[in-house]
């Protein structure tokens, strides 16, 4: 198990960390755009971040953009680093709760921060949903409490180990081809298709699934 999770191992023979440069290939595809006419790919492109757009501002209820702006940056930062670690030798830094940690935990301080000092009622009245019987209030006090404070471990771990578990199969399936027959070479390659494909789709869910819930606890300490 330790040879099979040390492909991930961040290291390199410089003695840099510098494998984590890859999270910062984003920067090289972006600007591009904006130095050709534009294209089919780059009018399917304004269609997706204006449609994140227009999702992000229902849930936020806001008028200005630049909340929405933080969570499509987000949003995009994501799907590119989930998308470069499934290209071979090219590290996959979304998968290490380092990086995943590093983007969750501090939007979640930001948001309790904001919420309890601005909101402070707002954010007491959440503790305690509408209906509650008054036998259940302090349970309900600790559960909500408790929900809470997982919050940043629960986007960080969800994402990381989705990432990581589409990995280890197409690793897994790889280390068996060199001592399969043609015909098993044929079913591992063409499995191992199918789950690129299906990784790649993993990619986008999960991308979108983390700047939709840091959007919703966004909105709930407004």
């Amino acid at each position: 198990m330790t040879n099979l999770f040390s492909v991930f191992d961040p290291s390199t023979s410089l003695g840099l960390p510098l494998n984590w440069l890859s999270s910062f290939l984003v920067f090289m595809f972006l600007p591009c755009i904006f130095w050709f006419i534009p294209s089919r790919i780059h009018f399917a492109w304004s269609q997706l971040m204006n449609s994140l757009y227009l999702e992000f501002k229902t849930l936020l209820n806001l008028h200005s953009m630049g909340s929405t702006l933080m969570f499509i940056s987000l949003f995009i930062f994501i799907v590119f680093n989930n998308f470069l670690g499934l290209f071979p030798y090219i590290f996959t830094s979304t998968s290490h709760l380092s990086m995943t940690l590093a983007m969750s935990l501090p939007l979640w301080i930001s948001f309790m921060c904001y919420g309890w000092i601005n909101h402070t009622q707002h954010m007491f009245a959440h503790l305690v949903p509408q209906g509650t019987p008054s036998i259940l209030m302090p349970f309900m006090v600790c559960i909500e409490t408790i929900s809470n404070l997982i919050r940043p471990g629960t986007l960080a771990v969800r994402l990381a180990a989705n990432m990581i578990a589409g990995h280890l199969l197409l690793t897994l399936l790889g280390n068996q081809g060199p001592n399969s027959s043609n015909l098993i070479l044929t079913l591992l390659i063409s499995t191992q298709v199918l789950l690129l494909t299906l990784e790649s789709a993993v990619a986008v869910i999960q991308a979108y699934v983390f700047a939709i819930l840091s959007t919703l606890y966004s909105s709930e300490t407004q």
